[in-house]
């Protein structure tokens, strides 16, 4: 039985302006072995069992249902308590619960498990990344990005460059950024987080190209609309200015970005 999971690339948290989701691709470590009859019939049941348990238990995590979510995990586990995507997705989940400590605690176990696992490693860097252990977390980060096969490469990219911008090294982020960009020029956060870092060191109409390849994507968040916004400010477009400013009242006129539009507040 396949589920998701090898890739490991899962995650609810928004704390930057990221967020990362699932990726589709099967877990070896709930596949089973080719040959079922290298296993007992209850070995085998037992892997089936435990599969069932965490396909379970990442539709709830994905729903948000965090509590159900670790009760599937840990029936999982008490089947399977070597499966290391349970330790991995319950990780995962303690992170987006703000459970530090716990969710350390379930990728350091998974690691001693998979000390190889890619996706299990650029999960955890971007956990360090997020809780001001940014050194620890580019280590991590940078060793996936040595393997130009991994299936999520562009995301790695987008997270180490995330990364930089929290130790305030631009330069750095604009590269993880840009080599991501290489690999997924479709990927709307790295064209946003490209348009942001370019924006900020004043090569505004290479901005202008990356946030319109967002705009492109209809993918038009009151956060896009408002960068967008200040570009075409500091290239003095009028029209398309205005064009921007009538969409972000139209959609979100609660929204932060156009009170901060009404106050004429372009540089908070």
């Amino acid at each position: 039985m396949k589920i998701f999971g090898s890739c490991r690339w899962i995650g609810r948290s928004a704390a930057l302006t990221l967020v990362f989701v699932l990726s589709a691709c099967a877990s070896k470590h709930l596949e089973g072995p080719t040959d079922d009859s290298k296993l007992s019939a209850e070995k085998v049941d037992a892997q089936k069992r435990a599969a069932i348990r965490m396909q379970l238990a990442i539709g709830y995590y994905q729903q948000g249902q965090y509590k159900v979510a670790l009760d599937e995990i840990k029936h999982a586990i008490a089947i399977s308590p070597d499966l290391v995507d349970a330790y991995s997705v319950r990780a995962l989940i303690f992170m987006d619960m703000g459970e530090t400590q716990a969710a350390e605690d379930n990728f350091q176990y998974a690691l001693k498990l998979a000390p190889n696992d890619l996706g299990l490693e650029n999960n955890y860097g971007w956990f360090l990344c997020l809780n001001k252990r940014e050194n620890q977390g580019l280590v991590y980060l940078n060793k996936v990005l040595q393997s130009p096969n991994y299936p999520a490469l562009s995301k790695a990219y987008n997270a180490a460059g995330v990364c930089s911008l929290k130790m305030k090294d631009s330069a750095a982020a604009e590269k993880y950024f840009m080599q991501g960009f290489k690999v997924d020029p479709g990927n709307s956060d790295l064209n946003k987080n490209l348009a942001r870092t370019l924006y900020q060191r004043g090569d505004y109409a290479s901005a202008r190209f990356y946030i319109g390849r967002v705009i492109q994507q209809d993918l038009l968040t009151a956060e896009v609309l408002w960068l967008a916004i200040k570009i075409e400010r500091k290239l003095g477009n009028d029209a398309a200015l205005n064009s921007l400013s009538a969409q972000l009242r139209k959609r979100y006129p609660d929204s932060t970005e156009y009170s901060l539009l009404q106050r004429g507040s372009f540089d908070e």
